[in-house]
């Protein structure tokens, strides 16, 4: 069993959550060498274990969540890592299905956070300047470390974002890895176009390992260009995902392929049943070239399903063989995807999404159209965005299908101001309804409406944690 190989002070877990927010001034630093000497240091817990690592815009943390529930289904004891958190930091690291301990989420931390300083006094003492060491480093580290410690057979990793300086990159164990989509995020730190942005995530694809492509890689020929090219510098063979319409008789192998791809390994999926209410079911069958699987079903919107078959692929092509479809079926349907079109409170309804994207928001729109709410009401919506987001995108989507809104902010340092966000929907033709300085203040006034609560993901947490 791995031991971090020197003494610390353990911290308590609101000493570790200083730790972290005391890092929080080093903002994004895009180099991998910080990561790698910390895992250096802390005889490299990244070992103990094998990685699947999954990078995209949209659906990487659902589809992190299938990957786990799958791998864990076929008997693998396995780890998943996202992020951001929803309500407690400890989520961002589970453990067989379930959140780490506080001490545990504090051991990691303090191991990491040791392994930083040392690393920065050897560098001082030789004359180099310290590694600015971000609060995603000391996570990432520190998840190892309670990995290791728990004995655990496969990681899931979620990359927080792009790929190739993610922190998540530096494990040395990575042996499959999927992208889910591209769509502009993050574009001060991963460019502007949708080209690069995809070759900052393609980064991960690397010789010697499986990789899947989600559906949303293809939705611009360019963009699926990227990938492609990267695979075959890589010498890897891709497996594609892609969607037949439920109409189509015709599998993807029988479809008129570009050249590029024509001869590649596909995962196709078709929707068999969306749902028409909350809490009613989404059908789909998935066809790859080693099985068949009929009748997968969950409790989720239909936008659901193409992340159950990036999942599907990629635990395929990381174990090497056919699932059991018995216990895929029990695995998908069983699987949480908190936070994700999570219905909170059923009277009066209020659903949460943490669709932070236009994107995602018209992905979580579209689910939503096909959704009748019991009473025939007409929902509010309740929004907040992050001003690093495309604000205006997120909007004009959202004012298109909400005629009425109140606006907050998160307490997030991110968040676009109130004030602001209402100006932009006013522009956009949305009545105001209600300006909330904060979220409890939001749901207070806004307690007997039927709420749709979208717009980031650090608004869907703090609405999620009013309800924990």
């Amino acid at each position: 069993m791995y031991q971090v190989p020197f003494e610390f002070e353990a911290l308590d877990y609101e000493g570790s959550l200083a730790e972290l927010h005391s890092a929080l001034r080093f903002g994004i630093c895009p180099m991998l060498e910080t990561v790698e000497d910390m895992l250096a240091e802390l005889a490299d817990p990244d070992l103990a274990f094998d990685c699947v690592q999954i990078a995209g815009t949209n659906g990487k943390t659902s589809t992190s969540r299938y990957t786990a529930a799958i791998l864990a289904g076929e008997g693998k004891r396995c780890a998943l890592y996202t992020s951001p958190e929803l309500v407690s930091y400890t989520e961002r690291m589970e453990v067989a299905g379930t959140p780490v301990s506080e001490a545990d989420f504090a051991y990691g931390i303090s191991a990491a956070a040791e392994a930083g300083r040392r690393v920065n006094a050897r560098r001082a003492a030789a004359g180099e300047r310290p590694y600015d060491i971000t609060e995603f480093d000391t996570l990432t580290v520190a998840a190892m470390v309670v990995f290791a410690r728990a004995g655990v057979d496969v990681c899931v990793l979620e990359c927080g974002m792009g790929g190739r300086w993610d922190a998540t990159s530096a494990a040395k164990s990575i042996r499959s890895v999927a992208v889910t989509g591209i769509g502009l995020d993050h574009i001060r730190v991963l460019g502007d176009t949708l080209e690069a942005i995809a070759g900052e995530k393609a980064a991960i694809i690397k010789p010697g390992r499986t990789c899947v492509l989600g559906s949303g890689c293809a939705e611009a020929p360019s963009v699926e260009a990227v990938f492609l090219e990267q695979c075959a510098s890589a010498g890897v063979t891709p497996t594609l995902v892609l969607e037949t319409p439920a109409d189509d008789a015709q599998t993807p192998a029988d479809d008129a392929q570009a050249p590029a791809d024509a001869a590649l390994p596909r995962a196709a999926f078709r929707v068999t049943k969306r749902p028409s209410r909350l809490g009613a079911p989404l059908e789909l069958d998935v066809t790859t070239s080693r099985a068949d699987y009929h009748e997968l079903a969950a409790l989720k919107p239909s936008y659901q399903a193409a992340n159950i078959a990036c999942a599907v692929a990629l635990c395929e092509d990381h174990l090497g063989r056919a699932l059991d479809a018995e216990k895929l079926y029990q695995s998908v349907i069983a699987c949480p995807t908190p936070g994700r079109f999570q219905l909170l409170r059923p009277e009066p309804p209020l659903l949460i999404d943490a669709c932070h994207n236009p994107q995602s928001v018209q992905a979580f729109l579209a689910s939503l159209s096909e959704i009748t709410f019991v009473d025939g009401s007409e929902p509010l919506l309740l929004c907040a965005v992050l001003a690093d987001k495309d604000v205006k995108g997120i909007v004009e989507q959202l004012s298109a299908r909400f005629p009425k809104v109140a606006c907050t902010q998160t307490s997030s340092p991110r968040a676009l101001a109130v004030r602001e966000l209402a100006e932009l929907f006013r522009d956009a033709g949305s009545e105001i309804v209600g300006e909330y300085a904060d979220v409890p203040s939001a749901l207070s006034a806004l307690c007997e409406e039927s709420l749709i609560v979208c717009g980031s993901i650090t608004l869907a947490g703090e609405v999620a944690a009013e309800f924990a």
